[in-house]
This record gives structure tokens, C-alpha cells and sequence, in this order.
């Protein structure tokens, strides 16, 4: 009796569950969706990315051929490279409130053919005027691809396998940058500038019709936007209102600031007005409305609060030094534009080796932590390396400190893509990966922002010191001014003006050297003032998959 009692709770759990059929009728099946290998997908979404960050330096370059085609002022084309990180701020926090309503899919396919599409466009401009606009369309299309691509890998790979992906969407983002303006000054010597802006067509044609065949939405978000259908969407206006005019705002201040003598400009003062009042009304609108726009209760999160405090502080060093080493070479040793940007390409190569180990290191169980130190550690001693030099200083010893500058970055940045995500609810993955991506990009405009503004103001200063013992009762002043006049050759009195002015050319050069030295310093203590903030780090378990966390 037991048995068969048995037998029909068996059958009717089953029968239950059974799909419902009538002899001689063929069952209707749903076939599966096709789930590729993670890692397939992880090489054809950082592709996108790779792209779109190439943009964001490859026209660096290109300026002045840009502003002579086009019958510009060279302060005027600099908005080709303004308007574009104002438009890249807006997206990047908003990137995962809008995949959320698309779906991750769609959006990031949509990113990739609109970024394509405007890149064409802004080859083809046949004004400065349209130029802007068409940078604007395309930094508004690309920005959201690289939080998309953080919350695609998130969400692909468990939490064991995670250092390796992310170790692929370091290679991107930090190769980038990099290979940006070298490429960008061959394609423009070679070519013509609008070349640096039509060789994205095929690789974003390529991306697009990969990303269609392979890429899928996770559950989770699948299961919301069913929630949501057939409900009014809810915009969160005056949030989207804030975030917007408010990055914008700041972007404009940090990128145009210094050329425009600061706060000495009636522009800039309304832009930093702006700028602050929106900022300050967005967190507080942002974490009292129900539905935010930009989550920021993410930030109560300890781990994902201290890693987004590293990048920013991070990525205001590597990006200063960026600006400063190039410039340095170019208007103090005499190298070329060329010249000096293959010397800082090699750091690009030793990250291609690096970041694919430290991933494997990762995956293996290693203390992200513990790599977190070291990397910041390195960066903090290459960053001072840079400070020791001089104008006899040999093109080797600036290419070793940048070399070990950037393994430092890749010895940081992968772990903290890593654990930044591990203690975060899975379906905040794609606003994390976008306030992550914003922090990271405002992080690299404060740091040009300062190098350019103390690199002047600085120069300036240390002119004013060292001039003032260039005096007529300076005997050592007075006798280097007569041997540098007696090598010009002509008459005494000629010779003694020219004496003058070859000596007060190089106080110049010795200002400037020492101004350089000066930012490189003040790097090296950011970058110091960090380390403290990754004892306040968790360690992620040793287990794999997500580690869920309600940070609401």
C-alpha cells in the first residue's frame, strides 16, 4: 500500500510538470537559446570597447591638421576633444538605468551601431561646427560600452573565473589610451586626419554582427523587464536632469579651465556654479528618490566605496603623467611628436604580458588585496623615478619609470574590476559598472586638469626664484652671461645682450624641468595617500559564483 501510494505521488509530481498533448498531434518545443563560451563573448564585447576608448586620445594629435582643414583656430578645435568627454560624463552613470530598460543586449548593440555610424559621420564633416556635433553623437553612443562591458563579464563568468575577464578588459582600456596618439599621428602623417576617425568602421561592423550572434541578457534582467512590461515607464527626469547639466559642467571646468585663465573667466564661473549646485541637488535627489537614476546607495558598500576612491585617485596620476611625459620630451629634450609617443608605447607591450598573469594569479585564489598594495606600491615608486630627472637625461630612464608605472596600474586594476563587484546584488552589476567607469574617467580630467594648471603656475614661480639672482652684483651670474655671449662672436656690447639672453633662456628650461619634477611629486603623494585605504578592503570568500549582498 505504502509503495503504491508511492508510485501515484511520483507520477502526479510528474504528470504535473508534464507538457499537455493529444495523440497523433506533434509536441510544440522551444528551443533553447545558444549559449556560448564566456569567453567568445568577453573577446567580442572588449572589442567594442577597445574602440571606443582608442577615440577618446587618437585625435590628440590630429588637432592642428583638423583645425587647418577645416579653417579653425587651434583653440577652437580643441572642442573636437572637449565635446566628447562632456558627452562621454552624461552616459557613463546612466549607462545602467538605460540597459536596464532596453536590455544589455540591445543597448550595447545600439552603442556599437550608432558609435559606427557617427564615426563615419564625423569623418565626412565638412565643418568645425558639424565636426563638434557628430563627437558629441558619438561620445553619446560609445560612452555606455565600457560599463556594459564590465557588467557583461560580471555576469558571464563566475567569481573564481572573474580576474581573468577582467584582466581582457584591462588590456583594452589601458592599451588604448596608449596606442591612441601614436596611431593617431602616423594615420594623420600618412594619411589624412579623417582616417583616424573611418577606420572604426569595420572593426564597429565587425563587433555589431558578433555581438547580435552571441551576446544574451542575464536572467535576472530578463525576469525584470518582464516585471516591467506593460507598466509606465518611470524616468527619473529631474535626476537625469541634475546628473547631466552637472557632469557637463564639470567636464567643460576641467577641460577648458585652464586655457581660459580659470575663474578669471565669466564662463568658467557659471560652468563651476552650475557644476557644483547640480552635483550637490543629484546626491541629494539621488538617494531619496525610489527610483534612481544613478544608484548611489552602492556607494554604502564598503569594498565598492574604496575601489571607486583608488580609480579615481589612480587614474588622476597615470593620466597627468600621460600629459606631462610626452611634453616634457617634445618642448625640453627635442623630440618629435612621433618619436616621443613610441618611446611611452612599450609600457602598452608589457601590459599585453602582465594583466593575462595577474588574472591567472587571481583565479588561482591569490589576495586581490595583497596585489591592490603592490600595484600602488609600484606605481608610487615609478611615479617618483619619473621626478629624478634632468635635461641630459637619457631616453631609457624615461621609458623604464613609464614601463613600471603602468605594470603597477595593471597590477591594481584587475583585482580591483575583481572585488569591486563581489559584495553588489547581481542586478546592480550594470549601475555599478557605470558609476566605476565615470569615476575612472573623471579621475583621468582632474589629473590634466592640475598637471597642465601647476605645470604653468609652478614654472612660473620657480622663474621668479631663480631670476632674482641674476643680478649685476652676482659675480657667478655675470661671468656665465659673458662666456655665453663669448661663444656668439661679435661686438662686447652685443655680446654682453646676448649673454643675457642665452642665460635667461636657460633659467627658463631649469623653471621648467623644475616644474615638471614638482608635478611628478605631487603625484607620487596621491598615489601615497592611497595605500592606507586598502587595509579598509574586504577579502572576497573563496567560492565561486556571486556573492550577494542587499546594500539597500
Amino acid at each position: 500500500m505504502t509503495v503504491q501510494s508511492n508510485i501515484d505521488t511520483a507520477e502526479a509530481a510528474l504528470g504535473a510538470s508534464a507538457p499537455e498533448f493529444e495523440p497523433g498531434v506533434e509536441l510544440e518545443t522551444v528551443a533553447a537559446p545558444r549559449l556560448y563560451n564566456p569567453w567568445i563573448i568577453a573577446l567580442v564585447v572588449t572589442m567594442g570597447t577597445f574602440m571606443e576608448v582608442l577615440d577618446t586620445s587618437i585625435a590628440n594629435v590630429a588637432l592642428p591638421h583638423i583645425a587647418g582643414s577645416l579653417s579653425a583656430s587651434q583653440d577652437e578645435s580643441t572642442w573636437v576633444l572637449t565635446s566628447y568627454l562632456v558627452a562621454n560624463a552624461i552616459i557613463l552613470p546612466i549607462s545602467g538605468w538605460i540597459s536596464g530598460v532596453l536590455g544589455r543586449k540591445n543597448f550595447y548593440l545600439g552603442s556599437v551601431i550608432l558609435f559606427t555610424l557617427f564615426s563615419a559621420c564625423c569623418g565626412i564633416a565638412p565643418t568645425l561646427g558639424m565636426l563638434v556635433v557628430f563627437r558629441v553623437l558619438q561620445g553619446l553612443s560609445g560612452g555606455g560600452l565600457q560599463p556594459s562591458v564590465q557588467a557583461i563579464l560580471a555576469d558571464s563568468f563566475p567569481g573564481n573565473k572573474r580576474g581573468m575577464a577582467m584582466a581582457v578588459y584591462t588590456i583594452a582600456i589601458l592599451c588604448a589610451p596608449v596606442l591612441g596618439p601614436t596611431l593617431g599621428g602616423w594615420i594623420t602623417d600618412n594619411y589624412s586626419w579623417r582616417w583616424i576617425f573611418y577606420i572604426n568602421i569595420p572593426i564597429g561592423m565587425l563587433c555589431a554582427f558578433l555581438t547580435r550572434i552571441v551576446l544574451r541578457d542575464p536572467p535576472h534582467l530578463i525576469e525584470k523587464r518582464k516585471a516591467q512590461k506593460g507598466k509606465p515607464l518611470q524616468i527619473d527626469v529631474a535626476g537625469l536632469a541634475f546628473v547631466s547639466l552637472g557632469l557637463a559642467a564639470l567636464e567643460i571646468v576641467l577641460d577648458r579651465g585652464q586655457e581660459l585663465d580659470w575663474f578669471g573667466s565669466t564662463f568658467i564661473s557659471w560652468s563651476a556654479a552650475t557644476a557644483v549646485f547640480c552635483l550637490i541637488a543629484a546626491v541629494f535627489w539621488e538617494l531619496h528618490t525610489k527610483n534612481p537614476v544613478v544608484n548611489l546607495r552602492l556607494l554604502k558598500e564598503r569594498n565598492f566605496l574604496f575601489c571607486c576612491v583608488i580609480v579615481l585617485g589612480m587614474y588622476t596620476a597615470l593620466y597627468a603623467t600621460t600629459f606631462l611625459l610626452p611634453q616634457f620630451m617634445q618642448e625640453l629634450l627635442g623630440y618629435d611628436a612621433t618619436t616621443a609617443g613610441f618611446a611611452v608605447s612599450p609600457s602598452g607591450l608589457v601590459t599585453m604580458v602582465e594583466v593575462p598573469i595577474i588574472g591567472w594569479l587571481l583565479s588561482r585564489g591569490s589576495d586581490a588585496r595583497r596585489m591592490i598594495a603592490l600595484g600602488l606600491t609600484t606605481m608610487t615608486v615609478a611615479t617618483w623615478w619619473l621626478s629624478l630627472g634632468n635635461l641630459e637625461v637619457a631616453e631609457t630612464n624615461l621609458i623604464w619609470p613609464r614601463v613600471l608605472q603602468v605594470m603597477g596600474l595593471g597590477m591594481t586594476t584587475v583585482p580591483l574590476s575583481t572585488i569591486m563587484f563581489r559584495f553588489l546584488p547581481a542586478d546592480q552589476s550594470s549601475n555599478a559598472a557605470g558609476i566605476y567607469a565615470l569615476v575612472r574617467n573623471e579621475g583621468g580630467s582632474i589629473g590634466i586638469a592640475l598637471s597642465s594648471t601647476f605645470l604653468q603656475r609652478t614654472a612660473q614661480m620657480h622663474q621668479t626664484f631663480l631670476a632674482a639672482n641674476i643680478t649685476a652684483s652676482n659675480v657667478q651670474a655675470m661671468s656665465a652671461a659673458q662666456r655665453l655671449g663669448g661663444a656668439v662672436g661679435g661686438s662686447a656690447v652685443d655680446n654682453a645682450y646676448a649673454g643675457l639672453a642665452l642665460l635667461y633662456q636657460q633659467v627658463q628650461r631649469q623653471a621648467t624641468l623644475l616644474a615638471y619634477m614638482d608635478q611628478y611629486r605631487l603625484f607620487t603623494y596621491i598615489l601615497l595617500c592611497l595605500l592606507p585605504l586598502v587595509l579598509l578592503l574586504k577579502r572576497p570568500p573563496k567560492q565561486a559564483g556571486k556573492i550577494e549582498l542587499d546594500v539597500h
